[in-house]
């Protein structure tokens, strides 16, 4: 079998586009030129790729499995390219970063600035979202490193995951909220009767809140379910419920009372990521050293938020 890099490329622009002549296009050859290096790679494989469902284009079976390794093969070979390059001067370099939406708010901002100011043309590249989406997207190539949530129940294998700072979690909302002790500090059983406003799947705070809610005994009740940060917080504005979230991100929103858990209460751990099996590129480690360099700074001023501590 002898299957070609470019033919790879036609095919995940087929794949994401789901039209030949769109992927053509895309990559910048003839639809026939096109369809002739699908077929080609097919014969290869010995299985169909795509098939036409209602005049549509859609991924057979073995169309599914090539997908991602074909993607994360992709993305190692412009890893190296942009690495080899960098070493002989060719190109600036490029690091793509990955961030919670409360660590793209807090931490993330920061350490970015401090990068640009001493490597001031490297392509800076920045993904918002879940920390499962953000574990996907390191897998697949398509990130380089990642502020992420460690999960409860450890990392993923493929990836290398350092801790660098633990955060407690409180409770958001707009009214006063019963059980709070004088201490201002109120128990997980409190919200037992409390309408919830729930992250959507994805977030690490979803399964922070639910899992604090189990061991605790009770099952929670969801005024609504399936929010963005920022809608979260919104929501818990607007009176629909409470929330668990980071105390950082709602250092700004003076509409929302903030209430400590009695301690233990709920923490959790926040990493860097990055996958164990490739070797990143120097404006890879540069990045990971300014932001380590960062913590450390921001410990030693004292200039961490309440709740939040350094483990790096």
């Amino acid at each position: 079998m002898e299957m070609q890099l470019h033919q790879l490329r036609y095919f995940v622009a087929v794949a994401e586009v789901r039209h030949f002549t769109q992927a053509a296009d895309v990559v910048g050859i003839t639809q026939p030129s096109l369809s002739k290096q699908i077929h080609a790679l097919e014969a290869d494989l010995g299985a169909p790729l795509f098939e036409r469902v209602r005049g549509n284009i859609a991924l057979t079976a073995a169309g599914e499995v090539l997908l991602p390794l074909a993607k994360r093969i992709l993305a190692d070979v412009d890893t190296a390219t942009r690495e080899v390059q960098e070493l002989v001067g060719l190109r600036r370099g490029r690091v793509r970063l990955g961030a919670t939406p409360s660590l793209a708010t807090s931490l993330a901002p920061p350490v970015l600035r401090r990068f640009r100011d001493a490597h001031p043309t490297v392509d800076l590249r920045v993904e918002e979202g879940g920390s499962q989406d953000l574990v996907r997207d390191l897998l697949r190539g398509d990130l380089d490193l990642a502020l992420v949530i460690m999960p409860s129940g450890g990392a993923d294998p493929g990836l290398r995951v350092d801790p660098i700072l633990a955060e407690s979690l409180v409770v958001a909302s707009v009214d006063p909220l019963p059980g709070v002790s004088p201490e201002g500090e109120m128990r997980i059983t409190d919200l037992r009767d409390q309408p919830l406003v729930m992250f959507r799947e994805g977030y690490d705070l979803r399964d922070a809140t639910l899992q604090a809610c189990r061991a605790a005994g009770f099952e929670p009740t969801l005024s609504v379910d399936g929010g963005e940060m920022d809608a979260v917080l919104s929501f818990v504005e607007a009176g629909l419920g409470v929330a668990l979230v980071p105390g950082i991100v709602v250092a700004r929103r003076a509409g929302i009372r903030v209430t400590r858990l009695v301690p233990p209460g709920v923490r959790r751990t926040i990493a860097v990521a990055r996958r164990r099996d490739v070797v990143p590129t120097h404006a890879g480690r540069e990045l990971r050293r300014i932001l380590l360099e960062y913590v450390h700074d921001a410990t030693a001023a004292d200039r961490l938020p309440a709740g939040v501590e350094p483990l790096a």
